[in-house]
């Protein structure tokens, strides 16, 4: 008797609960984006906060642009455009504004990488031509590095995950690991930070929604990818926090 494995059993969608498991050894439950310096501050101090400051950042945030991004290169992947590959890295590591944010994307990118290079590969030639190409954590004194968004496309590609299901994945784990340092610089406890993940279910789904037209529309211009008039956010806030987190006296995360 023949088995067969119908689309909600895909394969596919077990490696997107991998990718974004928070067992994957990529580094992010040391970062915090600023939530930590949000908290010491008193900014975010109860769930209300918290979610109003989740719920801004999924509207207007940078989230948005980097999921769109993180499914451009999961199409350079399918492609095989190692060109866009590079530019869009690029593109990435010079946006990050203040420098621990910068460090956190390559050192997460970098992991990632290097994990993928421990797992089985449909294309593993194609693999390997990519990761001589990306830069690693030796480049990084040289301003150069390997972003997570740009790792995460990649191997969930490789990984033949649907784009909508990389845009809701990466999205939903940014937001969980955000909640998971909030609830451990503020005593919310674990059921307030899954009371507020809830919460924001909607609001990752429409953030996911925008990501993935906003993908769409950048590979569709014709200068592409030299001219994205489209790409804008509001990320001050996110900056700020970061920048102070920086010079904060006294942290359990380095970002």
């Amino acid at each position: 008797m023949t088995s067969v494995i119908s689309a909600p059993f895909s394969l596919a969608l077990s490696r997107l609960l991998q990718l974004t498991s928070p067992a994957l050894p990529v580094g992010a439950y040391s970062y915090s984006d600023g939530i930590e310096y949000l908290c010491h501050r008193g900014t975010i101090a109860n769930a209300q906060n918290l979610i109003h400051w989740l719920r801004g950042e999924l509207q207007t945030g940078f989230i948005k642009t980097e999921t769109a991004i993180t499914l451009v290169a999961a199409q350079a992947w399918s492609d095989n455009d190692l060109s866009n590959i590079i530019y869009w890295n690029n593109w990435l590591s010079a946006t990050r504004e203040t420098e621990e944010i910068r460090l956190a994307s390559w050192q997460m990118g970098q992991s990632l990488i290097k994990l993928w290079e421990q797992l089985e590969s449909a294309d593993a030639g194609r693999q390997a031509q990519i990761m001589q190409l990306l830069p690693m954590a030796k480049d990084n004194a040289q301003g150069q590095g390997c972003n997570y968004a740009i790792a995460f496309g990649l191997v969930a590609a490789s990984f033949a995950i649907a784009p909508e299901q990389i845009a809701i994945g990466y999205i939903h784990s940014w937001v969980a690991n955000l909640i998971s340092a909030a609830v451990r610089s503020v005593a919310l406890g674990q059921t307030v930070g899954q009371q507020v993940n809830f919460s924001l279910g909607n609001d990752v789904m429409r953030s996911a929604e925008a990501a993935l037209l906003l993908s769409a529309n950048l590979t569709k211009k014709q200068d592409y990818p030299h001219h994205q008039p489209q790409l804008e956010w509001c990320g001050w806030g996110v900056s700020i926090a970061s920048a102070n987190h920086e010079v904060q006296y006294s942290r359990l995360f380095r970002s």
